[in-house]
């Protein structure tokens, strides 16, 4: 037994010492497991799980079938948007000639794409005509329809030539689709038109992975040219549904919920209260407004359009809708805008005008269904909303209601996503919801849009206006011309004639939203509401 004993004790031993031995040796199990842990504790500081309520889809950046988010972590452009204008990003600098219509860009030296393919002149002249190629389907663009010619000077100046004056052409230039660069070993017979067999840029990301309608996952660009973000992987998982959204960031699975379609009000004030997360509201970005068909039989007497935009209690709506977040709007676009600060009566609640301008009209109460009716007929109208929006059935719900005060029945119907902006873009509705494109694309890119078919509803809407031929090449003029007194009148004109034409009804000023668990830091927004800054978050 005593041997036993010792025997036992001396096995004790060996196992201690043996222990001890690996523990303090550089290459043993317990080194390895801490340095696991450590590992595993700073992969978890420099990644962040963000949603999105669909797949990230095509990010082909010279196309408008990805989400921005994603298009944004991969790709750069020449110049970019901050909150003090236009900067320079992947060129240093530029000039442009006392005409206006040369713009000459120096390139940066030393940048390559991340698979090695050197970023020049030549790289940029070869995208910017892959860009041309398909110029019909960026009929929204004025820089596309007025380019008159580009170039690799040599191998790092690139020149831009116009064939008229085009003051927006930087900002075009800099929003995240189509002017972004992707590497020309992508293109599929030397333009990118057809789509692309990558998705290599030069941003600050590149696209590990990606499981469709599950996650995909971005990790940092280790060649990146210049600052690299503190968060080296993004995880960007789907969830379609608002409510398993807010439970997933509840429950720690995701980290952030980001953007004014992602963030409802009533989400945003809960987090906002809640211990051990956050919530950032933005600055005004973007006009939450309806369009009305004016080629409508009913909405076509403008009379009609002005007693609908009377009978809309903006404040209510901000209030009650969107608890004071987003404040009411009585005007087509905010004064803080570029050249829209424009002298206008604004639009004011009133059923007393609503109902006395629809009597004017020979619209007549018919007390037996509380419905106004004309020549037989009622005061009935179809509008359209986005099934996906839970705000624009909200609102529509609540405009049912309300457009009974004047004997007008509003009948409302919710569409998924495609098919609803497909039904606006072929002009098929009286009424639907709409939205002005915001910082940066205000007013120019809006107002611009509205003279290409196809672009959004605004051009197929304005088909009635008597003077909509005069409206849109008023709007040309105001992009091209050189005289900042001139450029203002013609503004004047546009927002003025606008307003008084009432095909717009204007809601509310639109703000950007995000809520976030705490451990999230330095959640800001880009001027771009479509942007995600992820590469400026980090995670403490």
């Amino acid at each position: 037994m005593l041997f036993k004993s010792r025997m036992i004790k001396s096995f004790i031993m060996m196992i201690l010492f043996v222990a001890m031995f690996t523990g303090c040796s550089s290459g043993g199990k317990a080194d390895t497991a801490a340095e696991e842990n450590k590992n595993n504790e700073n992969n978890t500081k420099d990644e962040i799980v963000y949603v999105n309520f669909r797949d990230i889809r095509d990010l082909n950046p010279h196309i408008y079938s990805g989400e921005l988010f994603a298009q944004n972590l991969l790709f750069e452009g020449l110049v970019m948007i901050t909150d003090e204008g236009v900067k320079p990003w992947l060129a240093k600098d530029w000039d442009i000639s006392e005409d206006g219509r040369t713009y000459t860009f120096h390139i940066r030296q030393g940048i390559t794409f991340s698979d090695g393919h050197k970023f020049d002149a030549h790289a940029v002249e070869a995208n910017i005509q892959a860009i041309y190629d398909n110029k019909e389907r960026h009929g929204w663009l004025e820089s596309i329809r007025l380019l008159d010619g580009f170039a690799a000077i040599d191998d790092y100046t690139f020149e831009m030539k116009l064939k008229e004056p085009y003051y927006p052409l930087l900002v075009e230039l800099a929003v995240t689709r189509p002017f972004r660069f992707i590497s020309p070993n992508c293109f599929i017979d030397g333009t990118t038109k057809n789509g692309v067999n990558g998705l290599i840029g030069t941003g600050k990301y590149v696209l590990a992975e990606n499981h469709k309608d599950q996650y995909a996952v971005f990790d940092v660009n280790t060649n990146y040219w210049g600052e690299r973000p503190e968060i080296s992987r993004i995880i960007a998982k789907v969830i379609p549904d608002n409510q398993i959204r807010t439970l997933a960031l509840e429950k720690g699975e995701i980290d952030i919920i980001f953007g004014t379609n992602m963030v409802d009000a009533e989400t945003y004030l809960k987090f906002s209260k809640m211990e051990g997360f956050g919530a950032s509201l933005s600055d005004p970005l973007a006009t939450r407004m309806l369009i009305m068909n004016s080629t409508d039989k009913i909405l076509s007497d403008v009379n009609v359009r002005q007693a609908i935009n009377a009978a809309v209690n903006r404040e209510e709506i901000s209030e009650e809708i969107f608890y004071g977040l987003e404040s009411p709007a009585d005007r087509l676009l905010a004064k803080t805008v570029p050249y829209c600060n424009v002298e206008l009566e604004g639009y004011k609640y009133s059923l007393e005008k609503s109902n006395g301008l629809l009597e004017e009209t020979g619209w007549k109460m018919n007390p037996a269904t509380g419905v106004r009716e004309k020549d037989g007929k009622p005061l009935e109208v179809l509008m359209h909303y986005n099934a996906d929006s839970v705000t624009e059935k909200n609102i529509s719900e609540y405009l049912q209601d309300q457009m009974r005060n004047i004997g007008l029945r509003l009948n409302i119907t919710g569409e998924e996503e495609q098919a609803y902006r497909d039904r606006m873009k072929a002009g098929d509705f009286s009424i639907t919801f709409n939205i002005s494109w915001g910082t940066p694309y205000d007013p120019h890119s809006f107002l611009g849009g509205m003279r290409m078919p196809a672009v959004y509803g605004d051009y197929a809407a304005q088909q009635g206006l008597e003077e909509v031929k005069k409206l849109h090449d008023t709007i040309l003029e105001a992009f091209t011309s050189t005289d900042e007194i001139q450029r203002q009148a013609y503004y004047d004109y546009i927002l003025t004639y606008l307003h008084n034409e009432a095909i717009y009804v204007p809601l509310t000023f639109e703000r950007n939203r995000a809520v976030y668990n705490e451990k999230v830091k330095n959640v800001t927004f880009n001027p771009s509401q479509y942007e995600v800054p992820l590469d400026r978050m980090y995670i403490e």
